[in-house]
């Protein structure tokens, strides 16, 4: 049963309760503790209704660029203090559990994909484990190097959209009408440009990280930016949200959001709809189109992309060129003395090794 419907219902009920039918026809008005034990009935029916509505498990997987506060944003939600953030090297597990007022446990899986580079198989655990039912995505993206991110939201797009499609061929008839029904109505039933879009079977919510940065640079970059990530958005049937940790006002819209995804309250953690690039963008699911965001019509990834490449340059950075990833064994965050104390002993054991098989080379060629 839908809200809508149980709101209907419920008002049909409460007006019952306040005619009560005499034997001989005439109406009387029902005392106090008539009108609250009544009250108490509805609301233990509702508390029922929603035990058995309400999804008991809801799975969120966050990803996207590289040092961009993913790990921070859970963090704190899960209001978990750390003095140095450890970086993700794969694939991170949390869970969230809350009880809602119908008296029945809710739990919000989190996962945390580290790396987007050659994350295929990844990807596929937490949609494979929980299925696509319950999945909602949260795909932040580094505002401060704009000339850098269409890399990252290329490659999430892709990796999202093979994994959903191969999943979506195993699912059955019944499971595949629901998902398409959800994600005709997060588009909008009505919205004229759902014909043109390539949502995915799921939510994604764009998160562009570190506003703070962003909002200082040249205006005309900003422009580009907010078109490009309005057109993707729109493109997938996602929703958009501008977000930086040293803002709070944008650090709670995210909070809410990710709440609202893993135990589907508040129900509009969006509490405001912004589409002026000045000002960190705010748009929620179904809410945009083509002709508002400008005037090139409907786009493919490629087009927007391509755009997007003439408007910001983007940097051809060669891996070789690329900054390296510090090793974890040498990272002080992921300190473990008696895995490290081994650790050592067996490289002091394969150095005395490498030096024996070299002294054994050299003696060996000088015999011959």
């Amino acid at each position: 049963m839908r809200l809508p419907l149980i709101f209907h219902s419920l008002h049909q009920r409460l007006q019952k309760m306040f005619v009560k039918r005499t034997e001989g026809g005439e109406s009387a008005t029902p005392s106090i503790q008539d009108i609250a034990g009544r009250l108490a009935e509805e609301q233990q029916r509702l508390r029922q209704l929603e035990a058995t509505t309400t999804p008991k498990e809801r799975t969120i997987l966050v990803l996207g660029s590289k040092c961009v506060g993913k790990t921070t944003a859970i963090n704190k939600f899960f209001d978990r203090e750390e003095h140095a953030t450890r970086p993700t090297l794969a694939l991170e597990y949390s869970f969230g559990r809350r009880i809602g007022s119908g008296k029945s446990p809710q739990v919000m899986n989190v996962w945390e994909l580290g790396s987007l580079d050659n994350a295929e198989q990844l990807l596929e655990v937490p949609m494979r484990t929980h299925g696509l039912q319950q999945l909602a995505v949260i795909l932040m993206l580094d505002l401060s190097q704009p000339q850098r991110f269409w890399t990252d939201l290329e490659c999430a797009y892709k990796g999202l959209r093979d994994t959903a499609q191969q999943m979506m061929e195993k699912v059955t008839p019944e499971l595949r009408e629901i998902l398409e029904q959800r994600t005709v109505e997060r588009v909008g039933q009505q919205n004229k440009d759902s014909e043109k879009l390539d949502p995915l079977p799921f939510p994604v919510i764009i998160v562009g990280g570190k506003y703070d940065v962003f909002s200082g640079f040249d205006p005309i970059i900003r422009k580009h930016t907010c078109r490009c990530l309005r057109s993707m958005a729109h493109l997938i049937g996602g929703a958009l949200l501008f977000y930086s940790q040293k803002m709070p006002k944008l650090a709670k819209v995210l909070r809410d959001t990710i709440c609202h995804l893993g135990f589907g309250s508040p129900a509009h953690p969006f509490r405001s709809h912004v589409v002026d690039f000045n000002e960190p963008l705010c748009i929620w699911f179904g809410t945009d189109s083509w002709s508002k965001i400008g005037d090139t019509g409907a786009q493919s990834v490629e087009r927007i992309g391509a755009t997007f490449g003439m408007e910001v340059p983007q940097l051809q950075l060669e891996k070789q060129k690329l900054k390296e990833t510090t090793d974890p064994a040498k990272d002080p965050g992921f300190k473990e003395l008696v895995i490290d104390e081994i650790r050592s002993q067996k490289n002091e054991e394969l150095a005395g090794l490498m030096r024996d098989v070299l002294l054994r080379g050299k003696f060996e060629s000088v015999q011959t």
